[in-house]
């Protein structure tokens, strides 16, 4: 499966892949959020176990010491550290899961059954709705319980504990975004004791991770309802981390990450498709602009994170060796492997397989396959759990992880390799 096309951010974070490591390595992954799109991140690590199985020796121990997540990335995260003791059979498992997964496993949407002729803004308004009928009842488009359920049912989280306290994994960090501080927030679970860090608009905060956590860090705003969490002793209700999330990689820099791996969500192009922009004359759709708006969530913090710690290497690429530690920052080796192909072109190939009144919802507000060119499906690439769509994802996660097996092994090997 072919790379894509010149990305000065994938440019960028390869090159900072050939910075010298001048201690013990410790390896953090980020996985970035963006709904169904995780899919495309268990393609990823499928890839990397398989990569790295080839060495001499094989493959006998959890490579990824930090584990970071974000949205639905925080629930790959969390999957992985409570099996990081035996990660082969844990990426089956979310194998398993991921190809099979339908809509009706992560949210409801027989409560908008009857609203399906009214449109889009019958729906949408359901939501606000909720708000009046009682304090109880949580607005929000769908109900994302079944999720919940699941997770409760797959993690055990005795299991996290039990691969930090035996070295198997040294953190699991999840994000969230807290609506009343304004805040966006790292939850840390870790092996060792770390003083939380605060920065502007951010904060971390020690804590046991569980299923809440991940349902709040997975809240797309409007779409799925937000969760109360403990927030420096205080409740909070939180909703999906990518939002206000400045600085993706810090987290993970902050509790110990000397080398990171990033799977992100999307494809950044630098020039826009002469074709795209002609069919784009038309005045844009509300899928569209939701797409673009959940895009701007998902996707351009991480990017921009990556070109700025990138910026950094190369700063103290110029410093002597021996003074590349004795400041505040530090060189961090980075490898970033996203999407070769637009997820939302593979999301409008599978359309129909939604459920109906989700369809509905979404071809109101303009997503449409129908003609040759897809248009307005991102904002349905984000919710379509379906596995017609989350196995073609797998499959080029897995495909552009190969293509770069080079880059894996460069980016693992240790001084003494």
């Amino acid at each position: 499966m072919a790379a894509a096309s010149a990305d000065p951010v994938r440019e960028a974070a390869r090159a900072a892949s050939t910075l010298p490591v001048l201690r013990p390595a410790c390896t953090g992954l980020i996985l970035a959020g963006g709904g169904a799109r995780a899919a495309y991140q268990v393609g990823v690590l499928k890839a990397i176990l398989h990569i790295l199985g080839q060495r001499p020796g094989g493959l006998h121990a959890n490579p990824f010491h930090i584990l970071c997540g974000t949205s639905a990335g925080a629930i790959n995260a969390a999957v992985l550290a409570c099996g990081a003791d035996r990660l082969a059979l844990t990426v089956q498992h979310m194998l398993d899961v991921w190809e099979n997964f339908h809509c009706n496993q992560v949210y409801r949407t027989d409560a908008l059954q009857g609203l399906s002729r009214s449109g889009w803004l019958s729906m949408l308004s359901f939501g606000l709705m909720l708000a009046r009928v009682g304090r109880k009842k949580r607005p929000s488009l769908l109900d994302n319980e079944p999720l919940g359920e699941l997770l409760r049912g797959v993690l055990d989280f005795g299991r996290l504990q039990a691969n930090l306290a035996g070295g198997v994994v040294q953190a699991l960090a999840i994000a969230a975004t807290g609506y009343t501080s304004g805040q966006h927030i790292t939850f840390y679970q870790s092996a060792y004791e770390i003083e939380p860090w605060r920065r502007s608009l951010r904060a971390a905060v020690r804590s046991e991770i569980g299923v809440d956590h991940l349902l709040a860090s997975s809240a797309i705003p409007f779409i799925f309802p937000a969760r109360r969490l403990l927030v420096h002793g205080e409740p909070e209700w939180c909703g999906d981390g990518s939002m206000r999330q400045l600085a993706p990689i810090s987290p993970a820099i902050h509790l110990g990450a000397t080398r990171v791996l990033i799977v992100g969500g999307g494809r950044t192009d630098t020039e826009v498709d002469p074709q795209r922009r002609a069919a784009g004359a038309a005045y844009p759709t509300l899928a569209q602009i939701g797409g673009h708006a959940l895009s701007n969530i998902f996707l351009d913090s991480l990017d921009s994170d990556i070109e700025r710690v990138t910026r950094i290497n190369q700063t103290l690429a110029r410093l002597p060796a021996a003074e590349r530690w004795r400041g505040p920052l530090r060189p961090v080796r980075v490898l970033a492997i996203s999407p070769s192909q637009r997820l939302d072109e593979i999301a409008g190939r599978h359309l129909d397989s939604l459920p109906g009144t989700l369809r509905t919802l979404l071809r109101g507000m303009g997503a449409s396959a129908d003609n040759d060119e897809a248009t307005g499906t991102s904002f349905a690439s984000y919710l379509m759990f379906e596995p017609g769509y989350t196995r073609e994802l797998i499959a080029l996660g897995f495909g552009d992880t190969l293509d770069r097996s080079a880059e894996v092994l460069a980016f693992f090997r240790t001084d003494e390799e």
